[in-house]
């Protein structure tokens, strides 16, 4: 079992699904993405940003995003995807993920996604709203970033 839980404020687990491999029988490399984004999406409820979104029509935008791949992920298997926030400026923060496999015992695959706050009503990027900001650093304190 991995140690992504005492480092990491938001971790994941799932299984792969056989549908995701491609014809050289591992998981597509597109599919990563998902699972980035499977964590994001799980860190953003974590912190509230849905609803402060949902609320205020002011909220995150992936502006850009990257995955370093490391091992091959096949089926069957169970994968732990984790995220956290880190390098936090006025309107953007880069979120780090983390794909580690239970059969390998390893880390898959790593990568960021740099994240810009976006006021959706006036259709230009605004600063990261102070309760966001107050809520990442809570649940990013005591997590030692991997």
């Amino acid at each position: 079992m991995s140690d992504l839980i005492g480092k990491y404020p938001v971790v994941l687990r799932q299984d792969l699904v056989w549908g995701d491999m491609d014809a050289f029988q591992h998981i597509n490399n597109t599919v990563y993405f998902r699972y980035f984004e499977n964590a994001r999406i799980a860190y953003f409820k974590k912190i509230g940003v849905i609803e402060y979104m949902q609320a205020h029509r002011i909220g995150p935008i992936l502006a850009s995003t990257r995955c370093d791949f490391k091992a091959p992920l096949t089926y069957p298997g169970s994968i732990q995807i984790a995220a956290s926030i880190k390098d936090i400026r006025a309107k953007r923060f880069t979120m780090a993920y983390v794909v580690y496999s239970e059969n390998l015992a390893s880390i898959a695959a790593s990568g960021e996604g740099l994240i810009v706050y976006y006021n959706y009503k006036k259709f230009k990027s605004c600063p990261i709203p102070e309760k966001i900001v107050n809520e990442i650093k809570r649940i990013e304190t005591g997590f030692a970033q991997a």
